[in-house]
């Protein structure tokens, strides 16, 4: 390979690919590239590549024009077309629908669900107020937020050094 082919290469890849609002980069390979969207992981990339025909080991960047946008609708209908357990905001509390958030739209959904709970005084709500942990993990031993618990040994040595 020449070095203007190399060139050439490199001139055809498109370094930020927008998906909603934010900007994917484009030199990783398609699977990566589109983990970087809050609300896909590795499984929803996957799916979402063969979905659309595309190697997912591809450069995101060298992708054609419909390629992308053929991506970019996949990700926006991406719950239409998966079984309800694999989608991350099931039954919502008002709608009763289920959907995929992804972006930004998903921590405000978070955020908003949260609020909710609170509001609502709910055992989850009055946990997040606390600050405690909310998903019934153990609390005697960890997620201590104060100052140090036990014994300071090296006060205790500088306290009994003569001088």
């Amino acid at each position: 390979m020449s070095s203007e082919d190399t060139q050439a290469d490199e001139e055809d890849i498109r370094y930020f690919v927008r998906i909603g609002q934010t900007d994917l980069d484009g030199t990783k390979s398609a699977e990566r590239a589109l983990c970087e969207l809050n609300g896909i992981g590795r499984r929803t990339a996957r799916i979402i590549c063969d979905s659309v025909d595309i190697d997912r080991s591809m450069t995101f960047g060298r992708l054609d024009d419909d390629q992308i946008d053929a991506v970019v609708e996949q990700v926006a209908q991406y719950a239409d077309n998966v079984p309800q357990w694999l989608s991350n905001h099931q039954r919502s509390y008002f709608s009763g629908e289920t959907t995929h958030e992804t972006g930004n739209d998903l921590e405000m959904t978070i955020r908003q669900d949260i609020n909710r709970q609170k509001m609502v005084d709910s055992y989850k709500g009055i946990r997040h107020k606390r600050g405690q942990k909310v998903r019934g993990q153990r609390t005697k031993s960890t997620g201590r937020t104060e100052g140090t618990i036990g014994v300071n040994v090296e006060a205790i040595k500088e306290e009994g050094e003569p001088e």
